[in-house]
């Protein structure tokens, strides 16, 4: 399979600060290739060179088997960033025609074009409509409209979907899949370890400007996830149990959020008797205890000692 993109070597510092620290991979055409990692992990900065916006310090990307800052290899990428890149006075359709104009769009073509996008990105009903009178989800879904605009060989989705409530960001993962199954190459970047998990063929997990792992999600978990997570619903979590359990956990890994615990063992038939008797000696009420499959966010507290969303 053709490689589309070639990152090698890759260092972008500001000053003294390191954000992006020697950096490879490869992504091949169709692929969906995420940057996973939380904020603050050099993604931005990343897809900023990949797209040709900025220059690496050090190292080389080619894309399209070029120098993406080429006004020719420019024109076959699709970017779309974390902040949108609309007016507010204009309309969704006249937001797309003015980048239609941009592409040498004009007339029939472009209006079929824009059209066609808008559709696509469930905003056909409000493209008379002034983008200042748009939710934030509605104009990230513009925002992605713009970076189709082109046809782009290579589409570049940075975080599109922060900020989006649940079914407006299932819309944009289906949107995903089916750009996928078109054929379209894109890079994702996300702190959102379900949405990497569901969209990805392959996943580079970043942190502090660095690559610290890269493979499918299911060879990820398999490498470095734990061998087993006990998940625990609790009426309400005491902290004093928190630390007693940590006790029975490998590697004294938990993830915490709100009443519930994410405990990684290497036995859980050997763990669950010890933490129900430590929920039973402080008095804690179960609602449910069961044995998962380890995730990408287990994943990545076993590769750093932290969460990937704190």
């Amino acid at each position: 399979m053709e490689t589309i993109l070639r990152v090698k070597n890759v260092v972008k510092k500001f000053g003294n600060k390191v954000a992006v620290n020697n950096i490879s991979f490869d992504v091949k055409r169709g692929e969906v290739f995420s940057l996973l990692g939380p904020n603050g992990a050099g993604k931005t900065t990343l897809m900023s060179m990949i797209a040709g916006i900025t220059e690496p310090t050090e190292g080389e990307i080619e894309v399209l088997k070029g120098d993406p800052r080429k006004p020719s290899i420019r024109a076959k990428i699709g970017y779309c960033p974390q902040d949108p890149v609309v007016y507010d006075s204009l309309t969704g359709f006249e937001n797309l025609m003015f980048y239609a104009g941009l592409y040498g769009l004009s007339g029939r073509e472009a209006k079929r074009k824009c059209e066609e996008l808008l559709e696509l990105v469930g905003l056909k009903e409000y493209k008379r409509k002034k983008v200042q009178t748009y939710s934030g989800g509605m104009k990230k879904r513009l925002n992605f409209a713009i970076a189709l605009v082109g046809e782009p060989e290579l589409l570049m989705l940075d975080e599109p979907t922060t900020g989006m409530d649940p079914r407006v960001r299932r819309s944009v993962w289906e949107l995903i899949e089916k750009l996928k199954k078109e054929g379209k190459t894109i890079i994702l970047a996300t702190h959102y370890m379900e949405e990497a998990d569901f969209l990805s063929d392959r996943i580079a997990i970043m942190d502090l400007g660095r690559k610290i792992a890269e493979g499918t999600p299911e060879e990820l978990k398999r490498k470095y996830g734990p061998k087993a997570v006990i998940h625990i619903e609790l009426t309400e979590l005491k902290p004093e149990v928190i630390e007693r359990i940590r006790q029975n956990a490998s590697e004294e890994r938990v993830i915490v959020e709100e009443n519930s615990l994410r405990v990684h063992v290497n036995d859980p038939d050997e763990a669950i008797p010890k933490i129900v008797s430590e929920l039973i000696r402080y008095k804690c009420k179960l609602n449910s205890l069961r044995v998962i499959r380890p995730t990408l966010e287990d994943v990545f507290l076993r590769l750093t000692g932290r969460r990937l969303i704190e």
